[in-house]
């Protein structure tokens, strides 16, 4: 079994391929890797699984496996070594390239594929369904979140997948075919992609984030990220001029990855030159098309907005001429520039695929926006305190900032090799003033130095998860009547936090201990 054999049909296999041949390692026993296991298992492959964490949830998931017929080891130094046989490694995407068992692989001559790699193969060719796909440094989520709403209000079978939570493996295995995937995809997800061929794929913007991913820095989602996260060296390496410039040339590179092959629609971001770049220079299936987005009045071949509505200039017959209307502005919620941008890209993903007018519309308005996105969780005394914990990079927390005219702003926890002084000094007139928190607050502090010195700045030492209570005191005590205290970290969580959203549920803990809540709705 193995060996010369798989090596014959291994580049091009997909799901009708001799899989009980094939001996694979999946490196990571997280959800898309219990997901690439379970798939792989079930076509009749030697599957190896390897963790480095034996925590209880992986020690569950081990035992599920086992039981399928895998092999798993657990713990620490499980995943220093390559197997000696082994056809294919799948990797959780947050691997880098340098880690030891993958650089093994590479110099083994060992094909390494992610999870999204490993099911594009295995939809094919029996359950290959169009895959509508998003990328972007910023409103992924929220982007594909509302596709899938679009999609679902035009009466097709479909799915929010990726990177958004739900492993592709989970629609490769679904027994009842999908119509159509609305897939989220992280910058390290097309990493360790090499075949994908998207029906459309947007890029909505393109701003740093997760140099110390491409910097080679210490991984911030490792066993021991806390202890990683405050060495001064990691930070220093992703940071440096060279470095960073290493760092966001191979980030944009993966990201441009999204329109290879693409066979219908290419959608840029009009406002963000890059995003078009990226389409002019992809290899595209001939007749695929660019159309881009705009806040403005759109021009052919564009999705934009005239007054207060969302139009349609290409994907109409009279589009030189002519537009039609999608939806209205007040069917974005919440209602931000940044989210109306989202909305049009998610619209010209649906339209793409044929989707009408009316359903572009009631996805918008029928959409329970996620968690930790501006979410208003307490008002009182005419002072609004918002969570948008999901901002984790400087780019989105600017768009999170424009959205108010008068701010608290909470920030600071890893700023995984960025920096914050074009924020600052764009945002500076908006702040009545400013609490730090975490790991890397310096680096907010000292773009708040030289850019807004007479803004107050209140850093709240300590990295334990209680100090969220001493920075909205810190944030009641600045706030006046009018004023939002806006979590808008610019950073990344794991410093203290197990995610994002166990930093924005302390947030608003914290802030609703202060006073009852407001008016109901809020």
């Amino acid at each position: 079994m193995g060996g010369g054999a798989v090596r014959d049909w291994i580049a091009s296999a997909d799901g009708a391929s001799p899989w009980p041949q094939a001996r694979v390692l999946v490196a990571g026993l997280g959800t898309s890797g219990f997901a690439a296991a379970d798939g792989l298992l079930e076509l009749g492959a030697d599957v190896q699984v390897v963790d480095e964490s034996d925590s209880a949830t992986n020690a569950e998931r081990a035992t599920l496996l086992e039981t399928l017929g895998a092999r798993v080891r657990l713990g620490a130094g499980s995943t220093d070594r390559l197997p000696g046989e082994v056809d294919l490694v799948v990797t959780s995407p947050g691997w880098r390239p340098s880690t030891p068992l993958l650089r093994q692989a590479a110099d083994a001559g060992v094909p390494v594929w992610g999870e999204v790699e490993l099911a594009w193969r295995l939809s094919g060719p029996a359950k290959r369904v169009p895959w509508l796909a998003v990328t972007g440094t910023n409103g992924k989520t929220t982007t594909v979140q509302m596709l899938e709403s679009m999609l679902r209000a035009a009466g097709l079978r479909t799915g929010a997948f990726g990177n958004v939570g739900r492993p592709l493996m989970e629609a490769v295995l679904d027994p009842e075919p999908y119509d159509v995937l609305a897939v989220e995809l992280s910058s390290f997800q097309l990493h360790w992609s090499h075949s994908l061929q998207m029906h459309s794929a947007a890029v909505l913007n393109l701003q740093p984030d997760h140099l110390e991913w491409y910097a080679d820095a210490p991984d911030p989602s490792s066993q021991d990220a806390r202890d990683r996260a405050s060495s001064q060296d990691a930070r220093d390496r992703a940071s440096s001029p060279d470095a960073r410039h290493r760092a966001m040339t191979a980030y944009r590179r993966d990201k441009a990855l999204i329109y290879e092959r693409v066979t219908h629609s290419c959608v840029y971001n009009v406002a963000d030159r890059a995003t078009e770049q990226m389409v002019e220079e992809a290899d595209v299936t001939e007749g695929a098309r660019a159309i881009g987005f705009t806040l403005g009045t759109p021009a052919p071949s564009m999705i934009g907005v005239v007054d207060d509505l969302i139009v349609d200039r290409a994907f109409v017959a009279q589009r030189r001429d002519s537009a039609l209307e999608l939806a209205k502005l007040s069917d974005v919620t919440p209602f931000a520039p940044h989210n109306v941008a989202n909305a049009l890209a998610a619209a010209a993903l649906a339209r793409s695929f044929g989707v009408p007018a009316a359903a572009v519309a009631e996805g918008l308005r029928t959409l329970t926006p996620g968690e930790h996105r501006i979410q208003t969780v307490v008002e009182r005394d005419g002072v609004r305190w918002v969570d948008d914990s999901k901002a984790t990079n400087p780019h989105a927390a600017g768009a999170s900032l424009a959205a108010f005219e008068s701010v608290v702003w909470v920030a600071g926890g890893q700023a995984k090799g960025t920096t914050f002084d074009d924020l600052v000094t764009r945002h500076a007139g908006r702040l009545r003033g400013a609490v730090l928190l975490g790991v890397d607050r310096a680096v907010v502090a000292g773009a708040l130095r030289r850019h807004a010195p007479d803004v107050p700045v209140i850093e709240v030492p300590g990295t334990h998860t209680g100090v969220m209570e001493d920075v909205v005191r810190a944030a009641a005590g600045l706030a006046r009547p009018g004023d939002v205290v806006l979590l808008a970290p610019g950073c990344a969580s794991l410093d203290m936090w197990p995610g994002y959203g166990a930093r924005g549920d302390a947030f608003a803990a914290a802030a609703r201990s202060l006073a009852p809540p407001g008016p109901p709705g809020e």
